[in-house]
C-alpha cells in the first residue's frame, strides 16, 4: 500500500500503527541525539521512550472506541490525558538542585513536549508534527547558542578559599573577589581550631567575559594563600 495513503487515513490498523510509530521513533531520536550532545540525564533512549509511548497511548485511544463500538459511555482521550499527567512525573525526574542553582528544568520541557509529539503523531497529525519537531529542534539547539551569546553574561561558580590563619580575613577575600565585578550569591566560613587554616567558600555569579588568568592573578595575590579553586556549577 502506498504511504501517503496509509499516512492519509483516519482508520486504526497495523500499517497506519506501524508507520506513526516509527515518525514517532524518528522523532524521539531526533531530539534525544540533542539532548544527548548536552549530556543531560534524560538523553537519546528516554526520549525515543517517550515518544513511543506517548504515540501508542494515542493508538489505544483511537482504537478502543473505533473497534469497541458497544461502550458507548467510553472516553476516548481518557488514556491520551493519562499521559500528559504522568509524564509529569518523569519530567520532575530530569530536574537536579545542584547547591543554589537548578538544572534540567530545557530537558523536563522537553520530555513534556516529546509526550506532547507523540501524542500529535499517534492522531496522525503529521504535518503539524513535523512544524512542532522542527520548533523544538531549533529551541533546543539555535536558541541556545543565541541565549548564550546574548543573554548570558554571567555564570555560576563555586570559588573555593584557603588561608593560612592570621593572614587574610573574610573581608580581604570578599574584596578581592567583589573587584573582579563578582557577584557573590552565599559565603560558607568554616574556620576549625584545630586546624592552622581557614576556607572560604563562595557561590557567586562570574562574568562570562572575565578573563580567567585575571582571575587566578587576583586569587593568588590573598596574603596567606594556601590553595584556591574555581569549580563550574551551572
Amino acid at each position: 500500500m502506498d504511504i501517503s495513503v496509509i499516512a492519509g487515513t483516519s482508520e486504526i490498523n497495523f500499517e497506519t500503527s506501524v508507520l506513526r510509530l516509527v515518525v514517532s521513533f524518528m522523532a524521539g531520536m531526533l531530539v534525544g541525539i540533542e539532548r544527548e550532545a548536552h549530556s543531560q540525564p534524560a538523553g537519546l533512549r528516554t526520549h525515543i521512550l517517550i515518544s513511543i509511548g506517548s504515540t501508542l497511548g494515542m493508538l489505544l485511544s483511537i482504537y478502543i472506541p473505533q473497534t469497541f463500538t458497544d461502550f458507548q459511555n467510553g472516553d476516548p482521550g481518557r488514556i491520551a490525558a493519562q499521559v500528559v499527567t504522568g509524564i509529569g512525573f518523569l519530567g520532575a525526574g530530569a530536574i537536579l538542585r545542584f547547591g543554589f542553582n537548578v538544572k534540567g528544568l530545557t530537558t523536563a520541557a522537553s520530555i513534556w513536549a516529546m509526550a506532547m509529539l507523540g501524542l500529535a503523531i499517534g492522531a496522525g497529525l503529521f504535518r503539524i508534527s513535523a512544524v512542532a519537531l522542527a520548533i523544538i529542534l531549533f529551541s533546543l539547539s539555535i536558541m541556545d547558542l543565541l541565549e548564550k551569546r546574548f543573554f548570558q553574561d554571567k555564570l555560576f561558580k563555586r570559588i573555593e578559599v584557603v588561608v593560612r590563619k592570621k593572614t587574610s580575613g573574610f573581608s580581604e577575600i570578599r574584596n578581592v573577589i567583589t573587584s573582579l565585578k563578582i557577584r557573590v550569591h552565599e559565603v560558607d566560613i568554616r574556620k576549625n581550631n584545630g586546624e592552622t587554616a581557614d576556607k572560604y567558600v563562595f557561590y557567586a555569579y562570574i562574568p562570562v567575559r572575565l578573563d580567567p588568568e585575571q582571575l587566578s592573578a587576583s586569587l593568588e595575590g590573598i596574603d596567606g594563600l594556601v590553595s584556591y579553586s574555581v569549580d563550574m556549577i551551572s
